[in-house]
């Protein structure tokens, strides 16, 4: 019968430090708590648009797109131009699609310029539409300075018209850049606020103007 070759068995103190080592890496591994994620909202007053006599007519808000650059709740920062980074610990609360509409929906409200503003789709028989893109929601780490980005396309669309061309009424760009007063994830939600506030308060007005030069229809 052929023998099996047997190897040496280790030392004791082999074995003692080998355990040692598994147990202090095991309580190492488990004894560190997570990092905790940071998550932010925007926070700021509606913007004062001034005394104007309310329109007879509702008003809808579709609910905005967002660029797929920004399409998450990463807070994003551009370092340099041609690329783009995230802040690991720290989150915006929901996607900048929501944060744009909810935000924006508040303050038409707020406006009293309409009879009544609401959510999309199915949200009532409005004559106005207004959809729009988040087309930019971000920070950037330039050599004047860090700032908040954000821009925004919005289509207003007049729905007693047939044809789609004709329903039209506007289609514009908005962007606003403000400074950071401190260069944290907090300083870009307190800079993207004060983004936010500019750019709602041109928004409503063009709205406003643009839906108070149309002609009345019977009906609507």
């Amino acid at each position: 019968m052929r023998k099996l070759k047997l190897w040496p068995r280790p030392p004791r103190l082999v074995i003692t430090l080998m355990t040692w080592f598994f147990l202090i890496s095991l309580l190492s591994g488990c004894g560190k708590p997570p990092n905790a994620i940071e998550k932010y909202i925007l926070e700021y007053s509606s913007p004062v648009i001034g005394a104007r006599p309310q329109l007879d007519q509702n008003l809808t808000v579709e609910q905005f797109a967002v660029a797929q650059a920004y399409n998450s709740t990463d807070m994003v920062y551009r370092p340099s131009p041609y690329k783009s980074d995230v802040y690991r610990y720290n989150r915006w609360r929901v996607n900048p699609g929501y944060l744009v509409t909810d935000y924006l929906i508040r303050d038409l409200r707020n406006s009293r310029l309409f009879r009544g503003v609401f959510l999309g789709p199915n949200s009532g028989n409005s004559r106005y539409h207004l959809e729009g893109t988040v087309e930019e929601f971000q920070e950037l780490d330039e050599p004047d300075g860090w700032k908040a980005s954000l821009a925004i396309n919005v289509t207003l669309l007049d729905t007693v018209q047939e044809l789609m061309p004709q329903r039209v009424v506007f289609q514009r760009n908005y962007r606003a850049v403000e400074p950071l007063v401190q260069k944290t994830p907090h300083g870009l939600a307190q800079g993207m606020s004060q983004a936010m506030e500019n750019v709602s308060a041109q928004i409503i007005n063009d709205v406003y103007q643009a839906c108070h030069n149309r002609p009345v229809v019977q009906g609507k």
